[in-house]
């Protein structure tokens, strides 16, 4: 067999491979052989088992040509990366150029290679790490919001305020003329949710029930809907109701609802800032780690194989298809353009952290994963059976190792790297992950 390695272009290679007229040709030999004596084949005027060789020829002699040397190709293709230690990424596209009977078989391979990569400037990667300590007013904060998670609401005999909530009943117009999806009768709405394009809800904040107010507004220009992008329209809403907020008090009962038998409000906030506590380490965590990623990639900018680009491309439009209702199977199919800037960088995420972690021999530690799983675990109220279902799940537990070697690789990425520690609060940090 020989081979022929060319570059075309970027990570692209074309294999030209040649493979010996004897080696096919006896393979074809060797498949007709075991077609004719195959005892269940039916040929008429033959028993079975006894078909001439010359018969079975004629009679699937091309066909069988054909098998064969795609199989052949297959195989060869197989050796000839190996010999010439080719490192593939994704499938080949084979070409076959010459397949006569009696000449040598000749096909083309063409494939994308991983780049070479030697991982520099991680020392110039600059990260900025948040120092959070959760104060008494984050607490606060949060109890409050537990009230407007829990809170009632109750018909206001005044103006409506910021905060409170409307049933009203709108028709839209654009010069002068009603458009698709600008009309609803007994409509909720909390005025400063910002459910409504910019304007509308300023407008009836200060009518009372009862009352016909007209909002003028402009659709933004990235608005969703093509036809109404930058549109300026009228609304007329009627205001059917106005309703206010009622917080419940911070009572015993209250605390129970959250699983506080004791209906110790103490406790309560102290089971509180146990949740925020570990929210927090997640966000600074993954503050952190993208920082170190975007650094890395920006100081070792490697040009991916656009056959790992696709995949990833597909795996990111099958997520968001499960995310938009889970039924993939009559979705339509969501355009390559939109992943693909993502997708790229998830590659070349994976390339330069994968090159780094071996270089430094990194080595997968078991106490990492132990701790990855305790710490996933422990937001479920029973994280003892949470730990052995993972463990019992040999896939689950491949994952847990992933991420253990990942956040290993972050570890030493930042040993290295120009790290600042920066003070910041509660809110300071969350707000912008929320």
């Amino acid at each position: 067999m020989q081979v022929s390695v060319e570059t075309t272009q970027g990570l692209e290679r074309c294999l030209t491979i040649t493979v010996p007229a004897d080696k096919v040709d006896s393979a074809v030999q060797g498949q007709l052989r075991r077609m004719a004596s195959d005892k269940k084949r039916r040929v008429p005027g033959f028993r079975p088992g006894k078909v001439p060789v010359s018969v079975i020829n004629k009679m699937y002699g091309a066909s069988v040509r054909q098998d064969v040397i795609g199989e052949v190709a297959q195989r060869s293709y197989v050796e000839a990366i190996i010999a010439e230690k080719i490192n593939p990424a994704g499938s080949p596209r084979l070409e076959v150029t010459k397949a006569e009977a009696g000449a040598d078989l000749e096909f083309k391979a063409t494939i994308e290679v991983y780049p070479e990569i030697e991982v520099t400037g991680v020392d110039k990667v600059e990260v900025e790490k948040p120092v959070v300590e959760i104060a008494d007013a984050d607490l606060d904060d949060m109890v409050e919001t537990l009230r407007k998670q829990n809170a009632t609401w109750e018909v206001a005999e005044r103006a409506a305020e910021d905060g409170d909530k409307v049933n009203i009943d709108f028709v839209g117009k654009i010069d002068g003329e009603e458009f698709d999806g600008g009309k609803s009768e007994g409509f909720d709405l909390t005025l400063g949710s910002g459910q409504m394009i910019p304007g509308f809800e300023d407008a009836i904040v200060g009518a009372e029930a009862g009352a016909d107010v007209v909002a003028n507004v402009t659709f933004p220009e990235n608005y969703h809907a093509e036809n109404l992008k930058g549109k300026e329209a009228e609304f007329a809403i009627k205001v059917n109701k106005v309703e206010a907020q009622v917080l419940p008090e911070v009572t015993e009962e209250f605390v129970q609802k959250f699983g506080v038998e004791s209906g110790d409000i103490a406790e309560l906030r102290e089971e509180v800032k146990k949740n925020m506590t570990r929210e927090l380490e997640q966000t600074l965590k993954n503050t952190v780690k993208q920082q170190v990623l975007d650094g890395l990639v920006e100081q070792n900018d490697v040009e991916v194989p656009q056959a790992l680009v696709a995949q990833e491309i597909d795996a990111l439009r099958q997520q968001a298809l499960q995310r938009f209702g889970g039924n993939t199977e009559n979705a339509p199919e969501l355009p390559a353009e939109l992943f693909d800037e993502q997708a790229r960088k998830r590659v070349k995420v994976g390339l330069v952290l994968g090159e780094f972690i071996k270089a430094k021999e990194l080595k997968v530690e078991d106490e990492r994963v132990e701790e990855q799983i305790a710490s996933m675990a422990s937001a479920y109220e029973d994280a003892e059976q949470v730990i052995a279902y993972y463990k019992s799940n040999d896939e689950l537990m491949e994952q847990m190792r992933n991420l253990a070697l990942e956040d290993q690789a972050i570890d030493a990425l930042l040993a290295e790297a120009k790290v600042t520690e920066v003070e910041k609060s509660f809110k300071d940090v969350m707000q912008p992950a929320q």
